[in-house]
């Protein structure tokens, strides 16, 4: 199974590769600065096919979807065609393909795709976190000696004072702060050591449902702001981090 998700994932990434004249493919949806293409559909429409020929029984959840299906019961795809559309429609080479599945409500399989990059993430439950057939671990710095990523809620502006709040006490006991677009690349790179913590006010699950286990098979942590659990049923509030981070930013209580 996971060798038919990781093959989508990387035809689905030559799709990306493949682009020209986004002028005319550009549309927005409901929130400011939230855009949708017509590769974001068509990317979506041949992962549904791809995968759900792989795992029939399985039903699937996509972001360009009207109405989503329920990702809670069964065998369910979470899946994001194109992670952060705003990167991809502006060339900056910064987007990702987000696969998940899970099993009534547990992830199982995650697989998240650079193309920019050729970068595969991968994991399953219980089997570790792999980039590109290598295992990959969390890094152990502490919040003095780490570096943090977020996302600024952009289309829910009402969050904006809250993400920038939290983000200025961050930088009063991190080294430095990166702010890059895509949730799913975020949760990896925080995966593979490259930053020690993430956090965004709020999310889709299909942003960051693959990257959730991902991090977690390399040692990471997520939750909500608060520590509560992440929720793959409606959008949550996210805070991802090697452990040594994660909780050092729930004992301070930095998310209020």
């Amino acid at each position: 199974m996971l060798n038919a998700v990781v093959q989508a994932a990387r035809e689905a990434g030559s799709i990306l590769l493949s682009t020209h004249d986004l002028r005319n493919a550009v549309s927005e949806k409901e929130g400011v600065g939230n855009f949708v293409t017509t590769y974001d559909v068509k990317v979506q429409n041949f992962l549904r096919e791809k995968l759900l020929t792989a795992v029939p029984q399985a039903h699937f959840v996509g972001e360009e979807d009207t109405v989503h299906d329920d990702a809670l019961h069964g065998l369910a795809f979470i899946v994001d065609p194109i992670d952060c559309t705003a990167n991809f429609v502006r060339g900056w080479k910064h987007s990702a393909v987000s696969i998940a599945l899970a099993q009534d409500g547990e992830l199982i399989l995650g697989v998240v795709y650079n193309p920019y990059r050729d970068e595969m993430f991968t994991a399953q439950k219980g089997r570790g976190a792999l980039l590109d057939g290598q295992p990959i671990h969390v890094s152990a710095r502490t919040m003095d000696r780490g570096v943090f990523c977020f996302g600024t809620s952009p289309y829910d502006r009402a969050l904006r004072a809250r993400s920038f709040r939290i983000a200025s006490r961050l930088m009063d006991r991190m080294q430095d702060l990166r702010r890059f677009g895509s949730a799913a690349l975020d949760l990896t790179d925080i995966a593979c050591g490259r930053a020690e913590l993430g956090f965004e006010c709020i999310l889709q699950p299909w942003d960051y449902a693959a990257g959730a286990l991902i991090l977690q098979e390399a040692g990471g942590r997520i939750s909500q702001l608060d520590g509560s659990p992440i929720t793959l049923d409606r959008p949550c509030s996210i805070l991802s981090g090697n452990p040594l981070v994660h909780a050092a930013f729930l004992a301070l209580e930095l998310g209020k």
